[in-house]
């Protein structure tokens, strides 16, 4: 279609109105390329992704403290990561008000991803009352925690739990436990966030593993998990893959359809090798169905005796121990596979579970918990962040109304790279954004430009 050159002019004119209201700001750890899902896989710039890492929370998960913040102490402990040769760490807790630019760009540089649990001491679900601590409180804090990372290139996942069911006996939390994860990745989209992917950390409940990964995995999209991970300590060494139950596992898990991976691994019952790290690696063993795990733990832990690799000294300082170079050399005689390690490129949605004695969940498989009424969450963002301060635990109800699955759940709006956009489109249900204030300013001088143009042209015909 030809156009003539005012017109153009006008168009140009009219095309650089931008919204006035700011995008969400992206941080500088851009050295690293985003994480994504296909199939039952991790992919990073187009290179399937396996998770090398450990679990980090020096001070132990009583302290309640954030590591990450310190930016001194992170960048100690960032050179020991490189050493092992880790591309991503897990950390427990955070204090969502703090600043973390720092030390997620020491991570960035040393080619290093952050799992992250959004929940912390205060502000979880009890699973000793879950009705009661899935409420609006709760939900904000962990909102204002994905605020706080999703700006980060290598944010590479949020954890909606960790072992909240941790017996046959309390099985019950499960929906809440769903039900937070389906919120979450509902505000990634309200808010246009980069899809990052969202799932929980299972205790290894032998009673009950396979229903809590086919729970997380069942139902309609909207309240489906992105991922699945679990906390195995059954591989002891001097084991091998055919002695443990580690290769019935994966047999188990071959037809999931979405990632999965081992969130903790390292038991410390003998002197440790971690000759497990041959198996999760190996093509013709694990990578078909698993996408790596992380070594439990960095630091050696007074509540924890025995799994740490090193044993803190200073703020500057820290002593490697046995562990630390048994685990070195394991990762380093045994590099991530080339290739796409034959992951499933499509699968699909597992079965829930029906109740039993060891799985107490009689609730239909399109029904959880209702959401908290946090629309203006999803509309405004989560606002002002608690920190470690306050808790959300006794701030609900003592019984919360059932509903569909996905019924608020927001399931269109993040994207792969993230534009931190404030105002996208979401799904049937979805708090729709403001629209944001356009410029007229751009249009007045187009205008100004057409009738000028119009008037000088006039002049000389």
């Amino acid at each position: 279609m030809k156009t003539s050159a005012i017109a153009l002019g006008l168009l140009a004119a009219g095309a650089a109105a931008t919204p006035a209201g700011p995008l969400a700001p992206r941080a500088s750890s851009s050295s690293l390329p985003t994480v994504s899902i296909k199939g039952n896989a991790f992919f990073a710039g187009g290179k399937r992704f396996y998770i090398r890492g450990v679990d980090y929370q020096p001070g132990g998960s009583s302290a309640n403290e954030d590591p990450i913040a310190n930016a001194d102490t992170c960048k100690r402990d960032v050179a020991k990561f490189k050493e092992l040769g880790l591309n991503t760490i897990r950390v427990y807790t955070v204090d969502n008000s703090a600043d973390h630019d720092e030390c997620m760009q020491a991570l960035a540089d040393a080619g290093i991803y952050l799992a992250l649990d959004v929940n912390n001491p205060l502000y979880s679900i009890n699973r000793d009352k879950p009705a009661k601590s899935y409420n609006k409180v709760y939900l904000q804090s962990v909102f204002a925690t994905i605020d706080a990372f999703q700006k980060y290139d290598n944010t590479l996942m949020f954890f909606s739990g960790n072992e909240v069911i941790n017996s046959d006996k309390n099985s019950n939390c499960a929906p809440y436990v769903k039900a937070t994860d389906r919120d979450m990745r509902s505000y990634i989209n309200a808010r246009g966030y980069r899809k990052i992917p969202v799932g929980y950390s299972a205790a290894d409940v032998a009673e009950n593993r396979m229903q809590m990964a086919q729970y997380m995995n069942c139902g309609p999209d909207g309240a489906r998990s992105d991922f699945f991970a679990f906390n195995d300590y059954s591989w002891c060494d001097p084991d091998t893959f055919e002695k443990t139950d580690w290769s019935q596992k994966a047999k188990n898990f071959s037809s999931y359809s979405i990632p999965l991976f081992l969130s903790e691994y390292g038991c410390k019952e003998n002197t440790r090798t971690f000759n497990a790290v041959s198996a999760l690696y190996d093509t013709s063993k694990m990578t078909p169905v698993y996408s790596g795990g992380l070594v439990y733990e960095y630091t050696e832990e007074k509540d924890n005796a025995g799994f740490g690799l090193v044993t803190v000294k200073s703020d500057t300082e820290v002593t490697d121990k046995d562990d630390f170079t048994a685990l070195k050399k394991a990762l380093s005689n045994t590099p991530a596979p080339t290739g796409d390690g034959g992951y499933k490129t499509d699968g699909s949605p597992s079965k829930c579970p029906t109740k039993s004695s060891n799985w107490d969940v009689d609730l239909a498989d399109d029904e959880l918990p209702a959401m908290p009424d946090v629309s203006e969450y999803f509309k405004n963002g989560a606002g002002t962040a608690p920190g470690l301060k306050g808790g959300s635990q006794e701030a609900g109800e003592d019984t919360v109304d059932n509903a569909p699955a996905a019924s608020g759940a927001v399931t269109t709006g993040a994207s792969e790279s993230g534009s931190g956009s404030a105002s996208p489109s979401g799904s049937k249900g979805a708090a729709a954004g403001p629209l944001a204030p356009v410029s007229f300013a751009p249009m007045v001088c187009g205008l100004v430009v057409l009738v000028s143009s119009l008037f000088g042209g006039s002049l000389l015909l």
